[in-house]
């Protein structure tokens, strides 16, 4: 009998311990339920929403208050840690070919508004619950989370009439149920719309490569490391060190010398080429097979252990930046060469090897290969850190003071003409901008507040997890009566959110300025903001062109999704 009132209240009651159990079953059902995939393509985390549809559905739900709490808190970690990860390249998105690839992407994003607002038109439907639908149909959690907290700031506002008020919370409630019936079909539509185009189009992936390859020069910022010989009458015979730049205009770093004695050096800023001398060179590759005539002839067949060999006094290390007190500072400002007579061949960063240049910046979590004598790369090390496990322990109070500054700036009204009532950025919005700027900023600054990629990871999976579950909990009671008595309808409201923007723009966009088909399809997976679209096109390509274009647009598509969902919740209300 005991164990039974035991049972009863921990699965059944209103408390603390009852909600914590029945959230961490559902996220756990819901993970476990994300591993499957039909084709290598699943949904993912989204099954948590399921999940927690299901259960509230057999009358396993939470106190209202604590589902508030979680799916608020859930909803901030989530963009908090998608808004690091994104800052960093979110102002460079912009430059050059970047700011053409966000005008497709923000016309994609306006477009899917578009659509929502006419069907809302032409069938009566709440426009809020269309706001749902929408952000399902281009599996964009962020603006779901952004517009359930817009419709409970307008509540908590008292601004909604009385008469009114019980209506519009039932169109807030419906967006998660928008959301869950569209979410499928949407992951299903974006890949499906890729396809169309390709047959549309008669796209063949090697040929949009090359093309892409032609133009822009294949891995043109990726660092080829040679051995050349200086010939006599050379260009570069006789020329100083510090005059390289002046004799050819692109990057050359010369990390080491043999003299026709054998003997190996760190090349000085002072120091001068000679004919016979041999040379380790890195630059970009785009420009080898310009450098190589300009000293003499290429040697093949000498790497790093035929290096290794002559070099015995000298040593190549890999040296991690740990210290803040070097962060953003640059290797000119830092004298790498003249004070510790070591050369920086390259800088690995988030994965992606740089040449190295004086004016270049070095950030806590680079990596920096450096080569030169044993006491100076070890001196350069004790300067940078190079302490792996300073970098384990996550910035919590950089976190945390960021997730205030994003909460304050979220709750400041801002007033649009034409609308009566005041917007706010709200949980989603202001966690979301906060954390770009300190993404962007923060690791220009000299303060430390480098988090690991397995750390943001971790809170971003974390936080979508809370809230889906929450989401769902919420909204599963009515989820089955309202599919049955119309929501089914909801399907094909998301499909054609989902095609008809991506379908205008592709074709738009090959027809008007040719634009390349890969570069096509990373626009299509960013600005809708899906993962397993963006997977889809690189398996089926073999390219990372997808992912270059699709990195472009997501920071500023992310944004305007948050955004535009908050103002469609707004437009509803006047």
């Amino acid at each position: 009998m005991v164990l039974s009132c035991w049972l009863y209240n921990l699965f059944l009651s209103d408390g603390v311990a009852h909600s914590i159990l029945i959230l961490a079953i559902v996220i756990t059902v819901g993970i476990l339920l994300g591993k499957l995939k039909v084709k290598g393509i699943g949904l993912g985390a989204t099954w948590v929403l399921f999940a927690g549809l299901a259960f509230a559905h057999f009358g396993m739900s939470i106190n209202p208050e604590m589902l508030s709490f979680a799916k608020d808190f859930g909803l901030i970690l989530f963009v908090y840690a998608i808004g690091l990860s994104v800052g960093p390249n979110f102002f460079s998105s912009f430059k050059k070919g970047g700011l053409a690839l966000n005008m497709w992407a923000t016309l994609i994003v306006l477009l899917a508004c578009l659509c929502a607002y006419i069907i809302h038109l032409v069938t009566g439907t709440s426009l809020i619950t269309m706001v749902g639908v929408m952000q399902g149909a281009v599996t964009n959690t962020p603006g779901l989370g952004a517009a359930e907290q817009t419709v409970s700031d307008i509540l908590a506002s008292g601004t909604v009439a009385p008469e009114a008020a019980e209506s519009f919370r039932a169109a807030g409630n419906s967006l998660g149920l928008g959301y869950a019936v569209a979410y499928p079909l949407g992951v299903i539509g974006i890949i499906g719309s890729m396809l169309i185009l390709k047959v549309l189009f008669k796209v063949s992936y090697a040929s949009e490569e090359k093309k892409l390859d032609d133009e822009s020069g294949a891995e043109i910022d990726s660092p080829e490391i040679f051995s050349v010989e200086i010939l006599p009458g050379s260009v570069m015979d006789g020329v100083a060190i510090k005059d390289l730049r002046s004799v050819y205009k692109h990057h050359i770093i010369i990390s080491r010398i043999a003299k026709t004695d054998g003997k190996v050096i760190i090349p000085s800023s002072e120091g001068v080429l000679k004919a016979g001398y041999k040379a380790r060179m890195v630059t970009s590759k785009k420009y080898m097979e310009e450098v190589i005539p300009l000293f003499g002839k290429k040697i093949s067949g000498m790497g790093d252990h035929e290096w290794g060999t002559l070099e015995k006094q000298l040593v190549s290390k890999r040296i991690l930046v740990t210290k803040a007190q070097v962060n953003g500072r640059s290797l000119g400002e830092l004298n790498v060469r003249r004070d510790y007579g070591v050369s920086i061949t390259r800088i690995l960063r988030a994965g992606i090897a740089i040449v190295p240049k004086r004016s270049t910046d070095i950030f806590v979590g680079d990596t920096l290969v450096a080569v030169g004598d044993r006491e100076g790369v070890e001196n350069l090390s004790e300067l940078l850190g190079n302490t792996p496990k300073n970098l384990h322990k996550p910035q919590l109070a950089f976190i945390f003071w960021g997730i205030a500054c994003g909460v304050l700036l979220g709750s400041v009204p801002i007033k649009i003409p034409g609308i009566p009532q005041t917007i706010k950025l709200g949980l989603a919005g202001g966690p979301l901008i906060v954390a770009i700027l300190f993404g962007y900023f923060g690791h220009k600054s000299h303060f430390a507040m480098y988090t690991t990629q397995s750390a943001n990871l971790m809170l971003r999976e974390l936080g979508i997890s809370i809230f889906l579950a929450a989401v769902g909990l919420g909204a599963g009671g009515d989820f089955v009566e309202t599919l049955v008595s119309g929501g089914y309808k909801y399907v094909g409201y998301g499909v054609i959110i989902t095609i008809v923007p991506l379908m205008i723009i592709g074709i738009i966009a090959k027809l008007c300025t040719k634009l390349n088909f890969l570069t096509l399809m990373g626009i299509v997976a960013g600005s809708t903001t899906d993962p397993p679209a963006l997977a889809f096109s690189g398996d089926v390509t073999g390219s990372s062109y997808p992912l270059i274009s699709y990195a472009t647009v997501y920071p500023l598509s992310m944004f305007l999704r948050v955004l535009m969902a908050q103002i469609m919740v707004l437009i509803a209300m006047s």
